[in-house]
């Protein structure tokens, strides 16, 4: 059974631990195990539990509403919801549930509905995004195994390639050819294929290397194929204190090119002194500009 601390729940549904308390005093929300120091922990049901009444209560219900309805009722608004509205939170909360009960239904009608309501790639770059980070935390406390995660990434890696399929793959005149890969023993891949989805949308070429790739086996797949840009992306696979080393032997390598780094990883290289031809993203808003100067 996998157990979660109250500061835990207020991560990851973003009501507070104060609140949680006052709602499991006054309506037995839930119902916590204890420790035998006395701590309280809480399971998935709990989660879910919890993170449905988060969505409900930023709709407008109160809290007495809520604990009043059946656990069908309580489905039932969260579908009306989620078919309605353009809360991006509540679409983030469903993937969670859908995650944590691995429902493959659940993750297609969610992601579907909005990608029909704001379009595939602010689906991706303002749902899915936040999703991932939620995701992160759950790891860092330990409450999701890698079935789970490997779950839902297959699932949303299937979207990304369908999306990337489905491009034109005729050029414009002018393309630019952009190199994309992983760094060695890095597998985090969604990042890195969203951006294989903007560069083919916008008329360029892709050559797609993908994960975990040594960097003398890109240096040898220039000398096959010229690149005129490069992009990698750093999510795990390097403890960040390692990054500006890795990243001055890729300069080196690719001097006359320019080379884009993006990633979780990147925020927190801010202050450090990276070579000229290093170019780091925030996010995929960001490259997209750039793209639209070339």
């Amino acid at each position: 059974m996998i157990h979660y601390s109250i500061n835990d729940l207020e991560k990851i549904t973003g009501i507070k631990a104060h609140t949680i308390r006052i709602w499991e005093k006054r309506y037995s929300v839930v119902s916590p195990e204890r420790t035998d120091t006395n701590i309280r922990v809480y399971n998935d049901e709990d989660l879910k539990k919890l993170l449905n009444i988060s969505t409900l209560n930023k709709h407008g219900f109160k809290i007495s509403e809520i604990v009043q309805m059946g656990k069908e009722k309580l489905c039932e608004k969260i579908l009306e919801i989620s078919n309605a509205s353009s809360d991006h939170e509540s679409s983030i909360n469903n993937l969670i549930i859908s995650m944590i009960e691995m429902d493959e239904d659940k993750f297609e009608k969610v992601l579907s509905s909005a990608i029909i309501k704001i379009g595939f790639e602010k689906t991706i770059t303002h749902i899915i995004y936040s999703f991932l980070e939620k995701v992160g935390i759950l790891w860092q406390v330990g409450t999701i195994n890698p079935a789970q995660e490997h779950f839902i990434t297959n699932l949303i890696r299937q979207k990304l390639i369908i999306a990337i399929d489905g491009q034109e793959n005729s050029p414009k005149p002018e393309a630019k050819t952009f190199l994309l890969f992983l760094p060695e023993n890095e597998l985090h891949e969604l990042g890195l294929l969203f951006y294989s989805y903007i560069i083919k949308k916008s008329g360029h070429r892709v050559i797609y290397l993908g994960q975990s790739v040594p960097l003398k086996d890109i240096l040898e797949v220039i000398k096959i194929r010229n690149a005129d840009y490069i992009i990698t992306y750093f999510v795990a696979a390097l403890e960040t204190r390692q990054i500006p080393d890795y990243l001055k032997k890729v300069s080196q390598g690719f001097d006359n090119k320019d080379i884009f780094i993006a990633g979780y990883q990147v925020s927190q290289l801010e202050g450090e002194q990276l070579p000229p031809n290093i170019k780091p993203l925030q996010d995929a808003e960001e490259f997209k500009s750039y793209l639209n100067r070339l």
